[in-house]
């Protein structure tokens, strides 16, 4: 997937990639995407909730080899 941005997140915890990202998609334009790596995995709620609550879209979230990404879309 093509993302705008990228948010390496790797080695933080909650609630630091939520934070991170939060940032990040207050820099993009509506409708951009930001791709977010992170290795907690409490990061899986905490995406999905953070989403919710924002009104920003979750497009997809997967993990492999404990490196969790995801992608979101600017609403």
């Amino acid at each position: 997937m093509d993302a705008n941005a990228t948010l390496d997140a790797q080695g933080l915890n909650c609630p630091l990639p939520i934070l991170k990202a939060k940032k990040e998609l207050k820099a993009l334009e509506t409708g951009n995407v930001l791709e977010i790596l992170a290795t907690d995995p409490g990061s899986i709620a905490d995406f999905e909730a953070f989403c919710r609550t924002t009104g920003n879209e979750l497009l997809s979230s997967n993990e492999e080899n404990g490196i969790y990404t995801f992608y979101i879309k600017k609403n």
